[in-house]
C-alpha cells in the first residue's frame, strides 16, 4: 500500500463522514454485500491510481461475471467506502485467482512490493491520518502462506498478510475467510469495532511486472 493513498483518501472520508452525519452504520445482517461482481455492477467502487492504470472491467468467466483485473507496469485500485460493524459481521469473504506469477521480487522492499492480487480494509485515523490503519490480504509471489509483515511503504500502519503463496495453483479459484475484528486486534494489539472501506488492487509498477487476476463477489458475513 503506498502512503499517499492513506491520507488523501481519509482526508476525504472524513469530510464525508462530517456531512452525512459520520457515515452509514451497517444493518444487522447475516451477510453484507460489498461487491457484487456477479450482477455486473461496480456501484460505488471509486479508482485510485498510484501508477498507470490497471484495467477492471466485469467479465463472463465459466458463465459467472467477476471482476478481471489486468495490470502492467501499472498500480491502481478500486475502494468502496463503507463502514463495517465487525461485532455484527467480522467475516470477510471473498473468491480469487490469478493468471501468473510475478517473478522473484523481495516483497518487503519498496522495489518489490507488486502483488498480482490483494484484498485489504482500512480503519480511518480522522483528522490524525498518520494512525489510519490496514491490513492486506494478499497473493504473495515469494514470501511463504501465513507470513505477516509491515508494508514497505506505509510501515506497521498497513501489514500484510500472506493467504495464498508460489505453492497455490494459477487459472484456480481460491475461497477466502477471514477474521477482521481478530485480524485487527492481533496486528494492532487493540479491539477496533469498525472499518471505514475495503479496497482491492493488482500491482506491478515497482518491479515493472504484468499480472492477471479475478475477483469474485466480496461480502461480510456474521459467521
Amino acid at each position: 500500500m503506498h502512503s499517499s493513498f492513506l491520507s488523501s483518501f481519509f482526508i476525504r472520508c472524513l469530510l464525508i463522514a462530517t456531512l452525512s452525519g459520520l457515515g452509514s452504520v451497517c444493518a444487522d445482517t447475516s451477510r453484507l454485500v460489498v461487491g457484487e461482481f456477479s450482477s455486473g455492477s461496480l456501484a460505488g467502487w471509486k479508482p485510485k491510481s498510484f501508477k498507470g492504470t490497471t484495467l477492471y472491467t466485469i467479465e463472463l468467466l465459466d458463465d459467472v461475471r467477476v471482476l478481471r483485473a489486468k495490470s502492467d507496469r501499472a498500480a491502481s485500485g478500486l475502494f468502496k467506502e463503507q463502514r463495517i460493524d465487525l461485532q455484527k459481521t467480522p467475516y470477510l469473504n471473498w473468491r480469487w485467482r490469478i493468471e501468473n506469477r510475478l517473478g522473484k521480487i523481495d516483497e518487503q522492499s519498496k522495489s518489490g512490493d507488486d502483488y498480482a492480487a490483494r484484498v485489504y480494509v482500512v480503519v480511518s485515523g480522522g483528522w490524525a491520518f498518520w494512525r489510519t490503519r490496514a491490513i492486506n490480504y494478499v497473493w504473495a509471489g515469494n514470501s511463504p502462506k501465513g507470513k505477516v509483515w509491515p508494508n514497505a511503504f506505509a510501515g506497521s500502519n498497513a501489514m500484510m498478510i500472506a493467504l495464498r503463496s508460489a505453492d497455490d495453483q494459477t487459472a484456480t479459484w481460491y475461497q477466502e475467510k477471514r477474521n477482521v475484528l481478530r485480524d485487527l486486534e492481533a496486528q494492532f494489539g487493540e479491539p477496533i469495532r469498525y472499518i471505514d472501506a475495503v479496497a482491492l488492487m493488482t500491482d506491478t509498477d515497482n518491479a515493472g511486472g504484468s499480472a492477471e487476476a479475478y475477483y469474485g463477489d466480496i461480502y461480510f458475513s456474521r459467521d
